[in-house]
């Protein structure tokens, strides 16, 4: 075992001294040693309840015979952290906590943990930690929240957003809006419908990295605490086997999770996430792979934000397990999973609780929501390394457009237009220089589109960036601009009433300006001037690369 180079033999009795100091016991002395990694804290709705699920976690490592030592990592809310300076931390915290959990895993020797995390980028670091390190690993994700009610109808944080937008346009009056605030948000869990927490949750179980059913089992619910206790067992097994995270994530499993994800419609943030998370597992990941196997996989639940049903209603249809059972002819089944069998022999034990809620939550592969998967990648002379739309939460009418550029230079800029009424039907909002070396930090944009959306505009006007949409963004909403601004793309050269043209079927992107006029344009381009940055984020902007690769460090 690992963590015999820190208990074992005579010269070790300093390092056992210290490990008494904290109450091991000489017996204990003979088990595996497994981190419980937890990013509990007060401040995020999908962690305030990760310290109940760690003890559940603790007491199944106990029954099986291993010995928990629990530590934390931080965490960011992408909702709290949304429409200011805040944002930028979101993304570079992802790579903080990979290195928080090598530094800890290694300095201790550990010989396998648990990754217990709920939200935005806290489960792609917790991730990419277990690919770096490659020890036994396994993923308990913290799980969902209820939705709200309010008017008669299931609500979420998305319906806040938008309530913000819809108010300033009289839509909606102080005291309805007041209501939203109360009760969109029902209590522990990450928000309630498929934006980029829940996303990350399927993706994690179709990884093989969770139990089944982790998935989608709610933060309030005492399946969720069963779970958490059988994976502190079930690792205990791990490490006695030699089951290795890399012996799980390949190029399969990979691939198994992003049909998945194009077949739920989940959150365009998978772009950057998977391929970084495929590069921590030594394998390779290009953004085109995303826009192929879209275009083989159909879509094939209607969720929130494109739908109208929760992740409550996939969890009782059968959650990630039941999407996997309709694409089992797509998908690798020889994939091994952390339960030590194959995604096929794993399936072989699954059984629609709900056969009617099933069939109606999930559709069939010859009568989908939408013939393609989720997400497209669109490129052109806008785009030359390309952009990411989630398709699948775009009005028909939209996904072929051409309109006149709005330009603006940050997201507090754009947010100023769009609440002081510039923006009309089949306009084009820009707002660049919002990229991971841009903004730094590749802001995600909810506000500024949960405002169109609000004001009734989501359905004619398109959003373009270089910064990244939140997983609670619907409508023609394109990120992910490559090459970003400040590296001199594209992006950089539009201006104001210039012709934009998307066209997501044909996966097009365009500048329809003379190359001419945009060569004259980058002779004079001059980047705008941002506040000088200092600490984590400076160092982080001199080492990220671009979105198109995973926002990875170089």
């Amino acid at each position: 075992m690992r963590s015999d180079n820190i208990k074992k033999g005579v010269e070790r009795a300093p390092h056992r001294s210290l490990l008494k100091a904290t109450g091991v016991t000489d017996s204990e002395m003979d088990k595996p040693f497994i981190a419980v990694v937890n990013s509990w804290n007060e401040i995020i709705p999908g962690h305030i309840h990760l310290d109940k699920l760690a003890e559940a976690v603790k007491a199944g490592i106990r029954n099986a015979g291993g010995v928990p030592f629990e530590f934390n990592t931080i965490g960011v809310c992408d909702g709290i952290a949304m429409g200011h300076k805040g944002m930028k931390y979101s993304l570079p915290s992802r790579e903080a906590i990979e290195d928080t959990i090598e530094i800890m895993v290694q300095a201790h020797q550990f010989d396998g943990m648990v990754l217990i995390p709920t939200c935005d980028k806290i489960v792609p670091g917790h991730i990419m930690a277990a690919g770096r390190l490659d020890i036994p690993a396994i993923v308990v994700t913290g799980g969902p929240m209820l939705p709200g009610f309010v008017g008669d109808e299931n609500r979420d944080l998305v319906s806040v957003f938008e309530g913000v937008g819809a108010h300033q346009n009289g839509l909606i009056s102080d005291s309805e809006l007041k209501l939203l605030e109360d009760l969109s948000c029902s209590g522990a869990g990450s928000c309630a419908g498929l934006f980029t927490a829940n996303t990350m949750a399927c993706v994690t179980e179709a990884l093989g990295l969770s139990l089944p059913g982790c998935g989608t089992a709610h933060a309030v619910d005492a399946k969720k605490t069963r779970i958490a206790k059988e994976s502190g067992e079930r690792i205990v097994a791990m490490v006695k086997e030699g089951l290795t995270a890399r012996k799980i994530v390949t190029q399969k499993s990979i691939e198994n999770a992003i049909k998945v994800d194009m077949a739920i419609g989940g959150s365009t943030n998978t772009t950057l996430h998977l391929p970084a998370i495929a590069h921590e597992f030594g394998l390779e990941l290009p953004i085109e792979l995303f826009d192929e196997l879209s275009k083989t996989t159909p879509h094939i639940v209607s969720l929130r934000p494109g739908g109208g049903d929760f992740i409550l209603d996939l969890d009782r249809a059968g959650g990630v397990q039941a999407i996997m059972e309709r694409l089992r002819s797509m998908l690798a089944l020889d994939a091994r999973t952390v339960t030590g069998k194959t995604i096929g022999e794993d399936l072989e034990d699954f059984v629609i609780v709900n056969p009617k809620t099933n069939k109606k939550v999930i559709s069939t592969l010859e009568n989908p929501v939408h013939p393609e998967g989720g997400i497209a990648i669109l490129k052109g002379t806008l785009a030359p390394e390309g952009s990411v739309v989630k398709q699948s939460a775009v009005n028909k009418k939209m996904l072929v457009h051409t309109g006149p550029a709005r330009v603006y230079e940050s997201e507090e800029d754009a947010m100023k237009g769009i609440m002081a009424g510039d923006i009309v039907s089949g306009d084009v909002v820009f707002i660049r220089y919002e990229g991971p070396k841009g903004g730094p930090g590749m802001r995600e944009m909810l506000s500024p589109t949960s405002a169109i959306a609000g004001m009734g505009l989501i359905d004619s006007v398109a959003l373009i960036t270089d910064g990244r949409f939140s997983g609670g963004t619907r409508g023609p909403c394109i990120g992910h601009v490559c090459p970003e601004a400040i590296e001199g793309g594209p992006i950089a050269l539009v201006q104001d009433g210039d012709e934009i043209e998307i066209n997501m079927p044909k996966r097009i992107l365009n500048l329809n300006v003379p190359q001419e006029e945009l060569d004259k344009r980058r002779a004079s381009l001059v980047h705008p001037k941002k506040d000088a940055e200092s600490g984590y984020l400076s160092r982080y902007q001199k080492v990220v690369g671009s979105a198109s690769k995973g926002g990875i460090l170089e």
